[in-house]
C-alpha cells in the first residue's frame, strides 16, 4: 500500500495530465469550476487545498462521477445490501449531560 503523500502525488499528476489532454489551462478550469488559477495550481502541485475543490475541478474534467464512486459500498450479494441498509439507517443516540441540564 502507498503512503498518503505518494497517493497525493499519483492524483495531482493524474489531475495534471487530464487538464493537459482536453487542452485546458489552468485559467480554464479556474473559470469553469469558480476557483482560482492559484488554487488550481495548488492542487496539482499537491497544496493543501480542500476537498470540494478537487470535486469541482474533477467535475469539470468530466471525472465527477468516478470520484462519486470512491466509497460506495461493496455489495456482492442480498445479505451485503441488506446490512449496508440496515447500518446506513442508524440514528446516533442523544446523550444528556450529567449535570441535569
Amino acid at each position: 500500500m502507498k503512503k498518503p503523500d505518494e497517493v497525493v502525488k499519483l492524483l495531482c499528476e493524474r489531475l495534471r495530465k487530464e487538464r493537459l489532454s482536453q487542452q485546458m489551462t489552468q485559467a480554464d478550469v479556474a473559470a469553469r469550476s469558480g476557483i482560482g488559477v492559484n488554487t488550481v495550481s495548488n492542487l496539482e502541485s499537491g497544496r493543501n487545498v480542500g476537498v470540494g475543490t478537487l470535486v469541482r475541478v474533477a467535475m469539470v474534467l468530466g471525472r465527477g462521477s468516478e470520484l462519486a464512486a470512491l466509497f460506495m459500498p461493496k455489495i456482492d450479494s442480498l445479505d451485503d445490501l441488506l446490512r449496508y441498509e440496515k447500518n446506513a439507517t442508524r440514528q446516533r443516540i442523544k446523550r444528556s449531560s450529567s449535570d441535569g441540564e
